[in-house]
């Protein structure tokens, strides 16, 4: 399900399925997404941060096109404890790559990987992260 940004409407709340795991996505060639979520960020339950968060940065093939620091995104992964993946979304074989990864993470945070916690695979980046 896809939404422009938080918080979603209340009119359908009793169809809606549980959210397993929250994706901002942030373009770096619009100064507008990173506001956008900065802004959709309050909306989201402090609980979330716990392994259910991360952030999709597309557009990082064009480096000269961005309207976004890179250390602003990055800050805000550091921030809010939350995984931070780059992709470019025109090449066919990094997208596929992408997808085949934002599915691993959902199937953890829904608990469908036995023995791996949502929590615990966001501690196993953040080590992986600083070595």
């Amino acid at each position: 399900h896809l939404a422009t940004s938080l918080p979603l409407p209340s009119e359908r709340d009793h169809l809606r399925p549980r959210i397993d795991l929250i994706v901002f996505m942030i373009d770096l060639k619009s100064k507008y997404s990173l506001k956008n979520v900065e802004t959709s960020l309050a909306y989201v339950d402090a609980s979330f941060f716990l392994g259910k968060v991360c952030f999709l940065v597309t557009g990082v093939g064009r480096v000269n096109a961005c309207s976004i620091e890179m250390n602003a995104v990055c800050k805000l992964g550091e921030t809010y404890c939350s995984p931070v993946l780059f992709c470019e979304l025109e090449l066919e074989g990094i997208r596929a790559t992408t997808a085949q990864r934002l599915v691993r993470i959902l199937r953890i945070c829904a608990g469908h990987i036995p023995g791996v916690s949502a929590l615990s695979f966001v501690s196993m980046m953040r080590k992986s992260d600083a070595d």
